[in-house]
């Protein structure tokens, strides 16, 4: 009986062992899967953050991704390796669908199907002159008035800008033509037409005679041009445009971009480098030399753009890389730092910004030429439009440095500044025709 006892017992125990390693295999196939589903979901929120809504490619091109992880493209409810079946003309539009492993859905987009794009690189300095539609205001100050101090242009609603077109119906394009009109009023109500953020307003303001000064004032002051010396990233011999900087000109107090009215770009020279450091973002310093090379159309969050009036050279044509044929590696830009004139410089490229949140800031690079870095610190001031090129593409152009890193910066796509030119040249073609 005690025998009998002790195999029943036994036999329970092994039953009961078999159990618990299946519930202990339950439990880590159970964590392995909810790690791998958060893994997947993560992947899935990482992508959709970093890849973008809209892909231009050109006729029979594959789509590829630099993400480290296997993106694949659905159209029409299929997985789609990208062919000339589908991709046979240009100018054409698919709404295609990007997975992750061919079955996750990360988001939606769009595939245009283009034209190659091909520019002349250029990398040579050039001087901006830029005079601005109407005059900004750029700072507010008060006036000794008979009552005490006051601000009648801050008070009536004016603010740090705003762009002043006209003041009592008659255009304003310089500070003396302000000065004027407000000097005469022998404090009469004048009538401001203003343009705040794209929308016109009108706003009454009442000058006040100074007292120290005995001339009647509002309390502002303003700036009605700029000028600089940049980098000319490329022309285009397609529309016989030419673009650099790879940013707007903006106002050095309100940080806005500067309205146009009328400018040009001038030919430059560069006399000498200050070398940036740590801390201290270093220049290009130069002078405007005589001759207009092009007359500018458009100050634009992705460059300044010109219509060219002098013969631009066509032997350096270069196609523009898609955003999505860029990739994490070796480049060289194209800039100039002395009167040498453009030359190629080692640099990487160390991130691709895919995602659209930003127009400029799309991609990362150092420089790593030991001679632009003992000549420069790396990039400095007037650099902005150098071309970046890899894989024998124009891939973009730097437009800013890093104030803690002189030998890194960020760099705008050349195809978010070729688009610009494209729309700047059929809007020229509309109103021609």
């Amino acid at each position: 009986m005690i025998f009998f006892a002790f195999e029943k017992t036994n036999i329970a125990s092994k039953k009961e062992q078999v159990m618990c390693k299946k519930n202990i295999l339950f439990k880590i196939s159970f964590a392995f899967l909810s790690a791998l589903c958060a893994a997947v979901f993560l992947a899935m929120y990482f992508l959709s953050s970093k890849l973008p809504t809209s892909y231009k490619v050109f006729d029979g091109q594959v789509i590829s991704f630099d993400t480290g992880m296997p993106v694949t493209i659905t159209y029409d409810n299929a997985k789609l390796v990208q062919s000339k079946e589908v991709e046979s003309e240009s100018n054409i539009s698919y709404n295609v669908e990007l997975k992750l492993f061919g079955v996750f859905p990360i988001r939606a987009a769009t595939v245009d199907v283009i034209d190659e794009m091909y520019v002349s690189v250029l990398g040579k300095p050039f001087g901006i002159k830029i005079y601005s539609e109407g005059v900004m205001v750029v700072g507010m100050t008060d006036v000794d008035g008979a009552d005490g101090l006051v601000n009648p242009a801050l008070v009536s609603g004016i603010k740090k800008g705003d762009i002043i077109i006209s003041i009592g119906g008659v255009d304003v394009s310089s500070n003396e033509e302000v000065a004027e009109i407000i000097e005469k009023s022998n404090g009469i109500k004048q009538s401001f037409l203003i343009k705040r953020n794209n929308i016109e307003s009108t706003i009454d303001v009442i000058p006040i005679k100074s007292a120290s000064e005995d001339k009647y004032k509002i309390g502002i002051w303003v700036r009605d041009s700029s000028a600089g010396i940049g980098t000319l990233t490329f022309y285009s011999p397609s529309n016989n445009l030419v673009c650099g900087l790879g940013h707007g000109i903006c106002d050095s107090d309100t940080g806005e971009i500067i309205p146009l009215n009328s400018g040009e770009f001038v030919n430059a020279a560069i006399l000498s480098v200050t070398k940036g450091t740590s801390g201290f973002p270093g220049e290009l310093r130069g002078h405007f030399s005589s001759g207009t090379l092009a007359s500018i159309l458009e100050n634009d969050v992705t460059g300044v753009f010109g219509e060219a009036v002098t013969k631009f050279p066509v032997d350096n044509l270069m196609p523009i890389a898609l955003k999505q044929d860029i990739v994490v590696g070796s480049a060289q830009i194209l800039t100039t730092i002395d009167d040498t004139g453009p030359c190629y410089y080692d640099c990487k490229i160390e991130k691709v910004h895919f995602n659209d949140d930003s127009l400029t800031q799309n991609i990362i690079i150092s420089i790593t030429d030991t001679q632009l870095i003992k000549r420069t610190g790396g990039i400095v001031q007037g650099m902005s439009g150098s071309p970046i090129i890899q894989n024998g593409k124009l891939v973009g152009a730097i437009t800013h440095v890093f104030i803690n890193d002189s030998t890194k910066g960020y760099g705008i796509f050349a195809e978010n500044m070729f688009n610009t030119a494209k729309s700047l040249n059929l809007e020229s073609m509309q109103k021609a025709s």
